[in-house]
């Protein structure tokens, strides 16, 4: 602060502008947190898209199959009521629950925030893969069966490779969504982006800068992970043509 109001006094406001960003960020090497929040909301993000695909994949084939066969009905009723469930609690309810309930004992709240993040993706990633499943020529599922393939194979390696490839796109807003949901970690004393700049700000009263770097490098993971969605889809048109 010392740093600001002689450049102020000076009359050079950019200078001065500079000289609190070295305050806020670089005294006591402040900035060592945002790098470390911005890894952990990384990891956050990736590990929960993991679970959640898997958890939606498998909720979607047995929701599928379960049309046609009356031993799986019972499973498809269960994941009926998870879907139900998990998309309509708030997340950050969702969170709380599973760091100071289902997972009290855990000192580590990264861990926990992949598994509730992962679980409540998996409600939204079961309905994407589901209609990406209907999307596939009922067809397919025949012409399976007639070459001596079990139900469950015939999703395995027919159905579900050009399943993911209709709402591959869908599965990169999802992501982003994640990504961007990912900043109410902190509630259970997770250090991600968004927390490490609150604590940041806490010891400097520097909100201008803090939250607004923060919004900038979320603004450019969005982007950049729009522009990797564009570049997909051109490649799947392209594909579409040949």
């Amino acid at each position: 602060m010392i740093l600001s109001s002689l450049f102020l006094a000076a009359g050079n406001p950019f200078a001065a502008w500079l000289a609190k960003l070295h305050e806020t960020f670089l005294v006591n090497d402040r900035y060592k947190m945002m790098i470390e929040g911005f890894g952990n909301t990384i990891v956050i993000t990736l590990g929960a898209l993991c679970i959640g695909l898997v958890i939606g994949t498998i909720v979607a084939v047995i929701k599928y199959l379960a049309e046609d066969s009356r031993t799986l009905r019972p499973a498809a009723a269960v994941c009926d009521l998870y879907l139900t469930v998990f998309r309509g609690v708030p997340m950050v309810v969702q969170l709380l629950i599973f760091f100071y309930v289902v997972f009290s004992r855990a000192k580590n709240g990264i861990p926990v925030a992949i598994i509730a993040f992962g679980i409540n993706s998996g409600a939204y990633m079961a309905e994407l893969i589901r209609s990406g499943i209907n999307a596939v020529d009922a067809g397919q599922m025949e012409a399976g069966r007639s070459l001596g393939m079990s139900r469950l194979q015939t999703m395995r390696v027919i159905i579900l490779p050009q399943a993911i490839r209709y709402i591959l796109p869908a599965i990169f807003n999802e992501l982003i969504a994640l990504l961007k949901e990912t900043s109410i970690a902190g509630y259970v004393a997770v250090v991600d982006l968004t927390r490490a700049a609150n604590l940041i700000r806490n010891n400097t009263y520097d909100a201008v800068n803090t939250l607004f770097l923060v919004a900038l490098i979320y603004l450019g993971m969005v982007v950049l992970l729009e522009q990797i969605l564009k570049k997909l889809e051109r490649r799947l048109r392209k594909g579409d043509k040949r």
